[in-house]
């Protein structure tokens, strides 16, 4: 790795959001270190990302190897400024009756498990080291609303926001920060998963309005995140404010993601 100034640690950093939060933190000489659950994945996106990223294997679901990726990336980066807990799977869009039950103990391994143990690690580690701030992904559920079909993946991610509100609390008045990030609706195979074509056809009506490309939102994301924030705050992409002003104006604003979409 080359001498950059900050380091970020990005879970689940090979693909969608984590892989843009890398490239964006990269383009800002930031040092980059990422983790997937294949060997294959990693060393893909480590060789996209170039001079300043590195990658290793990580099952978020298990503390021991959390605990590894963190003194891995200590080692590999000399201290570890940002920790984004970001690694998400979802499961099938169906009646909570009707999931799998493999889908829903994955869905809450990885999206709740994999922040707790996260989190623990990353504060423990950044307490020792004098400093840091560990950033918690928000998502579909997280304020409380619910849509039917997902509510295992949505009670992931409710349990999540009160995981980042009571562990901010446990670390106040300490070296080490813990904010929420909601990157808002963006267009990636975590959103996409599981529509049929008629289904994604409607559903596509209100994408257009308050969904984002992952090149559109990172770079606004990345910004955010390395002029930092005060502990249990939050950083916002699709806000109150915006979501209004985008219904109120979608007649004027025709958009279509998936057309742009490379």
């Amino acid at each position: 790795m080359t001498t950059r100034e900050t380091t970020v640690v990005i879970t689940g950093g090979t693909r969608g959001i984590g892989l843009g939060l890398a490239r964006e933190f990269l383009a800002r000489d930031a040092r980059v270190a990422i983790c997937g659950r294949s060997r294959e994945g990693v060393d893909k996106a480590v060789a996209e990302l170039g001079d300043g990223a590195s990658g290793t294997v990580c099952d978020v679901a298990d503390r021991d190897q959390v605990q590894a990726l963190w003194d891995w990336a200590a080692a590999g980066l000399g201290r570890v400024d940002h920790w984004i807990n970001n690694a998400g799977v979802s499961t099938s869009r169906r009646p909570l009756a009707e999931t799998p039950a493999g889908q829903l103990e994955t869905t809450v391994a990885v999206n709740f498990l994999g922040v707790l143990h996260g989190s623990a690690v990353a504060v423990a580690g950044m307490t020792a080291q004098g400093g840091g701030t560990v950033w918690n992904m928000a998502g579909l559920g997280s304020d409380g609303r619910t849509v039917p079909g997902l509510v295992g993946y949505g009670a992931t991610k409710r349990g999540t926001d009160y995981l980042t509100t009571g562990l901010a609390k446990e670390v106040k008045g300490g070296p080490v920060k813990v904010a929420h990030l909601s990157p808002g609706m963006v267009v990636t195979d975590l959103l996409l998963k599981d529509y049929s074509p008629e289904e994604l056809e409607k559903a596509k009506k209100v994408f257009n309005i308050l969904a984002d490309r992952v090149e559109t939102v990172t770079p606004w994301l990345a910004e955010k995140i390395l002029a930092g924030t005060g502990n249990g705050g939050k950083v916002a992409w699709l806000t109150t404010p915006k979501i209004m002003g985008r219904f109120a104006t979608a007649k004027f604003r025709k958009r279509d993601l998936f057309a742009e979409a490379p």
